[in-house]
């Protein structure tokens, strides 16, 4: 990953090399939601890229990373490679900002993205929120019963909390006739605490997502497709969310409009997704809907119409995209990239692009050796 290359110079005895280049002291904070899988990825990206990194995973599951450097160490890494902070926000970002860390790498709310880039003067790489959408075209309702089961995964496995999980879901109206929020609907009724396939939400309250419930539910149009209720039955204290699976319709049009598209592209980190459908005349307003959001992170087109693919994939951008009938915004990349596109404070993750782009800069050591025979010197310019 950390290859060099060679030009040609421009004159007899000039050469020049392009390295990869590690920053050296270097910080990561990772997020609860995957305590293990997100900070391993970047921990071992900026240690194969030589730098030497202070790990801040969250205060709430630090504990899984300890064990992890455990690991390490017992493999044979040197216990000098790598400093674990286990601490909350406020004494992870005076350590970043003292200790002169060169880069940060953020996953985690925009809110605290935001924070670190104005602290550290835009020396951050994030991997931040995502309002992630999903299209499905025109064709394939002969596949009702798998997409509704994806759409149901997407938006509500991890109580939909995932940094992927599927936000709003556009619906082509073939789709919306055979029958599929229906089947979404039996899908989710079939969730329960018993099981862990509901959970409680870490990062709202009960009444902060049934509230933005009601305030989608009062946009002319729209109706509550199943949820919007409160869990019953459990000792999950109020500081969390306790929220059955949830979706809301809002006719397009409306959704559209200024005083209503904040509203409802609001990211909810939880079992929460908005749903609407279009007709074929209507994809243009679809692809300004998912232009106008402002994290691109994950995207499916659910389609294998080629004509319909080309169309949503040459007027997006989401980094992470995935494209065919069996499309999902979800998914741990073992092997492919995972990250936002059209932000030039980006960061990647699971491939050598993310590593070399995150944890390394372009370095060029120019060679120039030999002054000819007969120089003379010239006249001062």
């Amino acid at each position: 990953m950390a290859r060099s290359f060679g030009v040609p110079g421009d004159h007899y005895g000039q050469f020049s090399n392009g390295h990869r280049w590690p920053y050296g002291a270097v910080a990561i904070v990772a997020p609860f939601n995957f305590p293990l899988e997100i900070p391993v990825l970047q921990l071992m990206g900026s240690l194969f890229m030589g730098n030497k990194p202070v790990l801040k995973p969250a205060e709430k599951c630090s504990l899984v990373m300890e064990q992890f450097l455990h690991l390490l160490h017992d493999c044979g890494m040197n216990k000098k490679d790598v400093d674990l902070l286990n601490c909350q926000g406020p004494v992870a970002e005076k350590l970043i900002l003292d200790a002169d860390v060169r880069l940060t790498q953020f996953t985690g709310s925009s809110k605290v993205a935001d924070r670190l880039l104005e602290v550290t003067k835009g020396k951050v790489k994030i991997e931040d929120a995502g309002f992630d959408w999903k299209i499905l075209g025109p064709d394939g309702v002969d596949d009702l019963d798998y997409v509704a089961w994806q759409c149901d995964q997407d938006a509500y496995a991890c109580a939909g909390q995932k940094c992927s999980a599927e936000s709003i879901l556009f619906a082509h109206d073939n789709w919306v006739k055979a029958g599929l929020f229906e089947k979404i609907k039996t899908n989710a009724s079939r969730r329960s605490l018993d099981d862990l396939t509901v959970a409680p939400v870490l990062t709202q309250t009960t009444k902060s997502i049934l509230d933005h419930t009601n305030r989608l539910l009062e946009i002319p149009g729209s109706k509550l497709l199943f949820g919007g209720k409160k869990l019953e039955n459990h000792n999950i204290p109020e500081v969390y969310g306790a929220v059955e699976p949830t979706a809301v319709f809002v006719p397009l049009t409306e959704m559209l409009k200024e005083e209503h598209f904040s509203e409802c592209t609001t990211e909810i980190f939880g079992p929460f997704q908005v749903v609407t459908s279009f007709c074929d005349d209507e994809i243009c307003h679809v692809l300004d809907a998912c232009e106008r959001m402002s994290h691109h992170l994950t995207a499916a087109v659910v389609s294998n119409d080629v004509e319909f693919q080309t169309t949503v994939l040459a007027h997006t951008v989401n980094g992470t995209t995935y494209a065919g009938r069996r499309a999902r915004t979800t998914g741990a990349p073992q092997n492919h990239w995972f990250g936002p596109a059209g932000d030039a404070r980006g960061a990647g993750i699971g491939t050598p692009e993310a590593i070399k782009m995150v944890w390394s800069c372009h370095r060029e050591i120019i060679f120039d050796t030999t002054i000819p025979k007969d120089w003379t010197q010239p006249k001062a310019t």
